[in-house]
Formats: C-alpha cells, sequence, structure tokens
C-alpha cells in the first residue's frame, strides 16, 4: 500500500488538504495519465494530478496503523 502527501489542491480544496497524508490505490491505466487514484476527504477514491502529491515513506508500524483505518 502506498501513502503520498498533499502539496497542492488547486480546484479541489473540498477534497484534498494540503499536508494530509492520503492512500493511494492501484490503478495503471491513471498512472499513464500522471494521474492517482487517491482515497479523499469523501473516503471515496477519485483520480487527482499526480503533480498534487509528493510519495512518502512510511514506517511499518506507521503504515500498520495507517492500513487498519
Amino acid at each position: 500500500m502506498n501513502f503520498v502527501v498533499c502539496i497542492k489542491n488547486t480546484d479541489y480544496a473540498a477534497s484534498l488538504e494540503v499536508r494530509k497524508i492520503y492512500q493511494v490505490l492501484p490503478d495503471s491505466k491513471a498512472n499513464s495519465h500522471q494521474m492517482l487514484r487517491i482515497i479523499d476527504e469523501s473516503g471515496e477514491d477519485y483520480l487527482y494530478p499526480n503533480s498534487y502529491f509528493m510519495p512518502i515513506e512510511l514506517s511499518p508500524p506507521l503504515q500498520q496503523v495507517l492500513e487498519m483505518s
């Protein structure tokens, strides 16, 4: 499971919070279009530009906690 931090939310202020960690779902078709499938503030997954996020590496204990959320 991958996680990213939001660095920009232009046009998506209601759906994304800057500096918040989001879970990324695998989606090879989205990746080919420079998009990421993110579980956003609604709790649903949507496509967002990958330039709005930076990948982060979490410690195993933190990743385990976030996966259970």
